[in-house]
C-alpha cells in the first residue's frame, strides 16, 4: 500500500509579468527527497525564465526531523545577488529557514505563497502550482491611533526644543 505523499500547494504572482512569468511551471511535480532547485538555469526543476533570478536562485530541502516520521522542509538561498524574504525574515546567500504550515515568500519580485500537507511517504513529495491573478502578500500599513493623546505631554529640556 502506498504511503500518501506529502503536498506543497505553491501560488505564485509577479505584479508586472503576471501569469507569463510562470508559463513554464507545470500544474504538478512530483520529486524525491533531494533538494528541489528554483531558478532559470537548465537543472533547476522548477525554471522561471526571469531577468533578476539566478541559475540556482533557492532550493526547497525535505528532511526528516528527529522523533518524526514526517517530511520537514527548510528554503536555502543560492543566489549571491538577492536575497529572499521569507515571512518576515530577509535570508542572505547560503542562510536557510525552517518552513512552516503556511509560509510567505518574495524574491526577485516574485510573491509565493506555500502551504506545507503532510504525508506519510519519506520518498517524495509532490508540488501543486497554481498562479494568481491578485498579490500574496500585504505588507501593512502603520495604523494611525489616538494613543499619543493618552500619555502626558512635557515640555522638552532647554535646548532641546
Amino acid at each position: 500500500m502506498e504511503k500518501p505523499l506529502t503536498i506543497l500547494r505553491v501560488s505564485l504572482y509577479h505584479p508586472t509579468l503576471g501569469p507569463s512569468a510562470f508559463a513554464n511551471v507545470p500544474p504538478r511535480l512530483q520529486h524525491d527527497t533531494s533538494p528541489l532547485l528554483l531558478g532559470r538555469g537548465q537543472d533547476a526543476h522548477l525554471q522561471l525564465q526571469l531577468p533578476h533570478l539566478s541559475r540556482r536562485h533557492l532550493s526547497l530541502e525535505p528532511y526528516l526531523e528527529k522523533g518524526s516520521a514526517m517530511l520537514a522542509f527548510c528554503l536555502k538561498v543560492l543566489s549571491r545577488k538577492g536575497c529572499v524574504w521569507v515571512n518576515g525574515l530577509t535570508l542572505r546567500y547560503l542562510e536557510q529557514v525552517t518552513l512552516s504550515t503556511v509560509n510567505r515568500l518574495s524574491f526577485s519580485g516574485i510573491q509565493m505563497l506555500v502551504r506545507v500537507e503532510e504525508g506519510t511517504s519519506l520518498e517524495a513529495f509532490v508540488c501543486y502550482f497554481h498562479v494568481s491573478p491578485s498579490p500574496l502578500i500585504y505588507r501593512p500599513e502603520a495604523e494611525e491611533t489616538d494613543e499619543w493623546e493618552g500619555i502626558s505631554q512635557e515640555q522638552p529640556p532647554p535646548g532641546l526644543g
